[in-house]
């Protein structure tokens, strides 16, 4: 049995660490039993996020089962009176000279596992791995297909109940009135839970739940709610904040080459919902003062943690546990969700309550992804070549994850009558890769550089963790600015990055997804083709990007191809869905995606209001995967995000010559960077 800390959120990354196990154990993968994290029994690895899962728990999984690989061979070695060097192993039979043999299973009697690892272990060298690298069947997928109960929103505990929250439409509104006569004659109701502004209603069935709600609705008497942005001048909202500002990196030339002219541009993503096919849910069962939490959160550790400060429990008394949910990558409602049931348990005697959050619910109260604006200015030579680069970024902080301060960042814990303050987002370190400033320092060998982030200290509009945190926003920046200055020198956007890179593995990427689409077929008619790159984090996966879009009545994608260099890959399917699946949700945010809003609330709260691509519209994926078997793995799942964004940018100018600077880019984007351009 493996029990790991990172979790199972539609990446595979169940199956790519039973590989890691099988390799090291020499086992056949059947064998390895993957136990899903807990807190009662699971190592605390932080949260799933940031593609660092094989990195760290797969590095971490490996030497211990190369640890325990050699553990079980001493063992076997005094019973069959046979050298270490002498044995071998094969799906855990342990054999050795003259035909002695033993097993892991007879000798597990014999050997404790109940102790620390220790750092002398050696793992396999890659040649002689026989799973791991290799392309397997992943291991949750059988019981996905055949609609086996598996997600948390399909679990049914024994006994359990039903629960609804009730919550404001207008932003931080306060409950003035509430009647509760209509709702108590309602079939079923088991109990109306208040606590300040937290509302909320428990009941026998789902359907129960949902009328009471209905009715808890109307009966509800609310205050006017803060002021938001105004949706279409964000960046100029942005700017204008009170805001911290941080130097991320600096770089200065040897000899400052001789400024001729600046060119400056600025770019801007919008606030982006997690927008999971299926809503937030959670479970919760209160047993005396101790309680029981199944969650598809992405830190369970850190959930306990804010659960504790909320409830005033030692962390001992809160068991969470994880169950697999939508995928999110991300910070979406599961934390919240989570809290809004251990809330409504507690009126229910001792039965378990399940609580799932409305579709409306999710698009409205969930925490977004950022807004950005970014400024990049560049000074020229006489040549048109880059002597000095700046990279300004002004958004909100990119997590509000639980578990990381003093004060919960849960949505329950700001309206009870005792309420915690909002958490304000704030930005990772960049050792830890960044958040607002993910991806602005460049990977180009410019001779100087300056890079700053503004972090607004203001959040009217909920922000934390989205897939990327702000490496998609400042690569569409980068590698757009980097296309505007090669079209200003007449010099082909590939040879002009391949000329600024220094990094081997980051030329190859380029090179390989040049040839494999091969960049760049003859002009045609509102066809355009358009190339972006990247190396997430700058230390994970490298990838480039071309995209071959149409310009018509909108712009659809037809096309993107894909060369990708992640390291050692554990399981090159797997490796190769992931990036398929960043590419087509990057395809989404960059023609679709985009939180509405008005001055009071958010308006984007049905799939109409905010619409994601359809299968109808999603282009061909072609990825090519560069293998470095030899290599630390670096991780996957966001190494796409970001140069897709710009490659189809890039391709929008080629078809159309015209600049969207925006996103999303839809029909008014172009409208208004036309009008610009004039």
């Amino acid at each position: 049995m493996v029990s790991p800390g990172k979790v199972e959120i539609g990446q595979g990354i169940v199956t790519a660490l039973a590989q890691i196990a099988a390799d090291e154990l020499d086992i056949d993968t059947g064998r390895v039993q993957m136990v899903r994290a807990s807190t009662t029994r699971s190592p605390n690895e932080g949260v799933t996020s940031g593609s660092l899962s094989i990195q760290q728990s797969g590095r971490a999984l490996r030497y211990a089962c190369a640890e325990i690989r050699q553990i079980f061979l001493s063992a076997a070695s005094d019973r069959l009176g046979v050298g270490i060097d002498a044995l071998d192993i094969s799906d855990g039979i342990i054999s050795g000279p003259g035909n002695v043999r033993t097993s892991y299973w007879e000798l597990a009697g014999e050997v404790s596992l109940d102790r620390d690892a220790t750092p002398g272990a050696t793992p396999k060298s890659s040649t002689q791995r026989t799973v791991a690298g290799n392309s397997v069947q992943r291991l949750d997928i059988p019981d996905k297909v055949f609609a086996r109960p598996r997600f948390i929103h399909d679990q049914a505990l024994s006994g359990m109940l039903h629960g609804r929250v009730l919550r404001p439409e207008l932003s931080a509104a306060k409950l003035v009135d509430l009647s509760e006569g209509g709702t108590r004659a309602i079939a079923g109701l088991v109990a109306i839970v208040r606590d300040g502004n937290f509302v909320g209603v428990v009941s026998e069935t789902e359907d129960g739940a949902e009328a009471a709600m209905k009715a808890l609705r109307k009966a509800a008497t609310w205050s006017a709610g803060e002021t938001l942005p105004d949706e279409n001048r964000l960046a100029e909202w942005l700017k204008a904040q009170p805001a911290e500002p941080a130097a991320i990196d600096k770089k200065t030339a040897p000899q400052a080459g001789e400024k001729k002219r600046t060119i400056r541009r600025q770019y801007t993503r919008p606030y982006l919902a997690h927008a999971s096919i299926g809503p937030s849910c959670a479970m919760a069962k209160w047993t005396g003062d101790r309680v029981h939490v199944w969650t598809h959160s992405q830190g369970v550790y850190f959930l306990r943690a804010d659960l504790a400060l909320v409830l005033k429990l030692p962390v001992e008394n809160i068991t969470v546990e994880h169950m697999e949910g939508a995928g999110c990558y991300g910070h979406n409602a599961a934390d919240d969700v989570a809290l809004d049931a251990v809330l409504l348990a507690k009126a229910a005697a001792g039965r378990p309550v399940r609580v799932q959050w409305s579709r409306q619910d999710e698009l409205s109260h969930a925490p977004f992804g950022a807004a950005m604006a970014i400024e990049i200015e560049a000074n020229l030579d006489a040549q048109g070549e880059i002597v000095d680069w700046r990279h300004s970024i002004w958004s909100n902080g990119h997590t509000a994850r639980p578990g990381r301060a003093a004060q919960p960042a849960l949505l329950a814990a700001t309206e009870l009558a005792n309420p915690h303050p909002r958490y304000i987002a704030t930005n990772p370190p960049q050792a830890n890769g960044g958040g607002a400033d993910r991806n602005s320092i460049p990977l180009y060998d410019f001779p100087s550089w300056q890079i700053e982030c503004h972090r607004l200290l203001t959040m009217p509009i909920r922000t934390s963790a989205l897939r990327t945190l702000g490496a998609q926003g400042n690569v569409f920046a980068i590698e757009s600015f980097i296309d505007e200055l090669a079209s200003e020198r007449g010099e082909d956007p590939i040879a002009f990055r391949l000329r600024h890179l220094r990094d081997s593995r980051a030329q190859d990427v380029i090179r390989s997804v040049a040839k494999r689409a091969n960049w760049k077929p003859d002009k045609r008619a509102g066809i355009g083709y358009g190339v972006g790159f990247a190396r997430y984090k700058n230390t994970g996966a490298y990838c480039a990007v071309i995209a071959e879009v149409e310009g018509a009545e909108d712009i659809s994608v037809k096309r993107l191809t894909l060369a990708v260099d992640v390291g050692e890959a554990i399981n090159p399917d797997g490796v190769i869905n992931q990036i398929e699946g960043g590419a087509i949700q990057a395809t989404s945010w960059v023609l679709k995606e985009r939180v509405r809003f008005d001055s009071q609330h958010i308006t984007s709260n049905t799939w109409t209001a905010y619409p994601i691509l359809r299968f109808s519209e999603v282009p061909d994926v072609e990825v090519e995967l560069i293998r470095w078997p030899d290599s630390e793995p670096l991780g996957a799942g966001e190494a796409a995000h970001g140069p897709v964004t710009a490659a189809i940018a890039n391709a929008v100018f080629d078809a159309l010559g015209v600049r969207v600077r925006d996103l999303p880019i839809t029909r008014d984007s172009l409208i208004a960077a036309m009008e610009s351009a004039l």
